[in-house]
């Protein structure tokens, strides 16, 4: 008899959810390059508009805890609208269903991800909001959960973990179980280029990763030479298909 479980039950840390879907965590540096090389740059409105993003979180931050709700419409949602991601080509569906099968068949993880970024039916970033005061990296195994039941185990998934302040980034290979992490960035932070400046330039590559592999597709070029070259030992140089 299948056994259904709440994701949230099923999987509180990072042992676990190795252990339930036989995940390897990687510190190869080859096999996430994409929030580090040849990220496209933001123009002088996005950095307008994500210096106003940093104030306005310290703003609120300043009276205390955050609430959720607060975080996505006063920072996770203009940050994904400042590139788009609201309009045609692209969809976000909040609070959606998933499920995930594990121990060949006889028990399935289900649960509601906070928000999701699809194109063309294909998962691109998650995003799994946690409060204000709550480190991001506990966040880590139930979004990996999330993304494990991508309908797409043939491309490499991505993650986007964020409380608000902390941001990390995840790469979830599915074909070979391994998955990897960013750098923290974090809003509050000194450096006068602003680190909400990285986060959104590695979103733009994500998407740029993504927008590229569909163009290939229409040309019909085939899944399986569109994961060869997304595969990380297989690809070290593309061409980076532009997101404003």
């Amino acid at each position: 008899m299948v056994q259904t479980v709440r994701i949230t039950k099923a999987i509180t840390n990072l042992n676990e959810a190795h252990n339930k879907f036989s995940l390897i965590p990687t510190s190869d540096l080859q096999f996430f390059t994409e929030w580090l090389d040849d990220l496209p740059e933001v123009n002088d409105s996005q950095k307008e508009s994500l210096n106003r993003l940093k104030n306005r979180y310290l703003y609120y931050a300043a009276d205390g805890e955050i609430t959720e709700g607060t975080i996505d419409r006063i920072m996770v949602s203009p940050l994904l609208d400042l590139i788009g991601l609201f309009d045609i080509h692209f969809k976000i569906q909040c609070e959606k269903c998933v499920k995930v099968e594990i121990d060949n068949g006889d028990m399935i993880l289900e649960g509601f991800i906070d928000a999701l970024v699809v194109q063309n039916k294909l998962w691109v970033v998650v995003i799994e909001e946690k409060r204000f005061n709550v480190n991001v990296f506990q966040a880590i195994p139930q979004t990996l959960a999330y993304m494990m039941a991508n309908p797409n185990s043939e491309i490499p998934s991505f993650g986007m973990v964020t409380n608000g302040d902390d941001y990390i980034f995840i790469k979830l290979n599915r074909e070979v179980l391994q998955y990897g992490l960013s750098d923290k960035f974090t809003a509050i932070s000194r450096d006068e280029n602003n680190n909400l400046f990285r986060v959104l330039r590695i979103i733009k590559k994500i998407i740029g990763l993504f927008v590229r592999s569909n163009k290939l597709e229409e040309m019909g070029i085939s899944n399986q030479a569109i994961v060869a070259r997304f595969h990380p030992y297989y690809l070290r140089k593309y061409t980076q298909y532009s997101v404003s």
